[in-house]
């Protein structure tokens, strides 16, 4: 979609809607199967500004609906004992990856991660479960968030191989969506922490002063939305419902890589 044709009050009242349908549509997804805010938010909005403007506007609400998540359940406290060298590992991969968005071709990663989101998704819906065995999780789960912290440095996308390895650890259904939520909000901070490094985050970056608060409670509707749907389905249809949507958003990945 091109703007330009579209001059004044004309084009800044279509670009909100723009974004709150984005933003709405990312939150309810998220709200239902526990990923694919900044995916989706990131790709859609790539089509009516520049990538560093929808960076810029993704960070207050992928970090406020992570931080929801994260909270919303009994479990932290645990999730927290367990895969404190996960969010270890993010934090040091994320800062420390030798490239980033500024150095790194974005869309051959997109189609590359695609890739990988498609055939997990496929394994999981058709054939046995990974596991992760418990004896050496501690450094399963380092080396998982190193590696998890460089492709989010590379590419802005938080969920390989993070989300196939907490799908392995065969938590419940509460417990995988609230362990997804510490694992993004970790990311989240460590993202913005790596572009105020690299110089690639700033204000000046920003469309307009409605774009920094737009977005989060078009996302927040949504995200309730979606897990109100999630609160009627069962362990079973949740983990189709799961495997499908990373199937969705590593088709989406894929397609959007190979346009380009």
């Amino acid at each position: 979609m091109n703007l330009t044709h579209i001059t004044g009050t004309g084009q800044e009242t279509l670009l909100m809607g723009i974004v709150a349908v984005v933003f709405l549509l990312a939150g309810l997804v998220k709200g239902v199967v526990g990923l694919g805010l900044p995916t989706l938010s990131m790709g859609l909005l790539a089509g009516v500004m520049p990538p560093a403007q929808a960076a810029v506007i993704l960070i207050l609400p992928s970090l406020l609906t992570n931080a929801w998540q994260m909270w919303d359940g009994a479990a932290l406290a645990g999730l927290l004992r367990r895969l404190w060298p996960l969010q270890l590992g993010v934090i040091l991969g994320t800062l420390w990856a030798p490239v980033s968005l500024v150095t790194l071709d974005a869309h051959l990663t997109s189609v590359g991660l695609g890739a990988a989101l498609i055939v997990y998704a496929l394994l999981g819906l058709f054939a046995t479960p990974l596991t992760v065995p418990r004896r050496g999780e501690g450094v399963y789960s380092f080396a998982t968030g190193l590696a998890t912290g460089a492709i989010t440095a590379a590419t802005g996308v938080f969920v390989f191989p993070a989300v196939p390895y907490l799908q392995a650890l065969s938590l419940k259904k509460n417990e995988l969506v609230q362990a997804l939520g510490l694992s993004f909000t970790v990311s989240t901070i460590a993202l913005f922490l790596r572009l105020v490094f690299d110089g690639s985050f700033g204000v000046g970056q920003m469309p307009g002063g409605w774009s920094l608060l737009l977005p989060l409670p078009a996302a927040l509707l949504g995200m309730a939305a979606g897990q109100a749907l999630r609160g009627h389905v069962g362990e079973k249809g949740f983990k189709r419902l799961f495997f499908s949507g990373l199937l969705l958003i590593g088709l989406y990945m894929l397609a959007r890589g190979l346009m380009h």
